[in-house]
């Protein structure tokens, strides 16, 4: 009966952190970039860094829903690209496009498939560190894309957003920043008055692996309630037939969620492909 159980155990934990187990196996085989290139990796722990990139980031969650039987995977489609506007300033802009396979999130509510709603973000940044200290700020919109009730909030809406952020030697710590208001769509649907708060902190080795530590959280000013996982990923920054990328992955712990939230242990694989100028 023990073994069984442990055989249990073991079946569950590996099923939960398969995306993990993966990405470290592959990580340990990836060929590293020399050392003068690590800049590549200290740039992409910089929101505002003047790299075009395209991340495509997946999450993994589980225990979604009153009685903790849902799941849900989010291919969040990132891409980021910086513009110059002077001598002095470039805008930045950063898209996050969800697409989402769920399952199970409230009793009887099936499974969907397609895209959720599209968070854009402007940043208005100085091209030189002001005092140190690395900043930008601008406009986030919230833009009703997704293709399915249980996949949308089926609201427009706005609201400011902002990153600051030290680089020193090795390390890179900061936060970013947004609020969101909804201000037009459908009215019977609840409004989104919601805070995005994001400290990260990543050390940078002279290979181009980083290490981060970060907290994608989330306040609902409606139902007072925050959404809170905790992660910690390690990347490589790595060179394909002279194509740059960057393979990430770790667990994620919701550390606080609503009732009907994620709860537990989930998993982020990111892959970014790089453009260098």
């Amino acid at each position: 009966m023990h073994r069984l159980l442990a055989v249990r155990k073991l079946r569950f934990l590996t099923n939960r952190f398969r995306p993990v187990l993966v990405v470290t196996a592959l990580l340990s085989v990836v060929p590293p970039l020399h050392a003068d290139q690590a800049d590549l990796a200290k740039q992409l722990a910089n929101p505002v860094a003047n790299l075009v990139s395209v991340p495509f980031q997946s999450n993994f969650d589980y225990n979604i829903g009153p009685e903790d039987d849902g799941d849900r995977y989010t291919l969040n489609v990132q891409p980021v690209i910086p513009f110059s506007l002077n001598d002095d300033w470039n805008l930045i802009s950063r898209t996050i496009l969800p697409i989402i396979d769920q399952s199970d999130i409230y009793p009887g509510a099936g499974s969907q498939t397609g895209l959720g709603d599209t968070v854009q973000s402007l940043f208005f940044s100085p091209k030189a560190p002001v005092d140190g200290w690395i900043l930008g700020a601008g406009p986030v919109l919230l833009l009703p894309t997704g293709t399915d009730d249980l996949l949308t909030a089926d609201k427009w809406g706005a609201g400011p957003t902002a990153v600051a952020l030290k680089q020193s030697g090795p390390w890179t710590s900061g936060g970013l920043v947004n609020h969101i208001w909804s201000f037009a769509g459908d009215d019977d649907r609840e409004d989104v008055n919601q805070s995005f708060v994001q400290p990260f902190f990543t050390y940078t080795t002279p290979d181009a692996m980083s290490f981060t530590l970060t907290a994608d959280s989330t306040y609902n000013w409606k139902t007072k309630d925050w959404t809170i996982p905790v992660g910690f990923f390690v990347a490589q920054v790595f060179s394909v037939g002279g194509h740059t990328m960057q393979l990430q992955g770790g667990p994620r712990y919701y550390a606080e969620s609503p009732d009907s939230g994620p709860e537990g242990w989930g998993a982020r694989v990111n892959f970014v492909l790089l453009f260098p100028k």
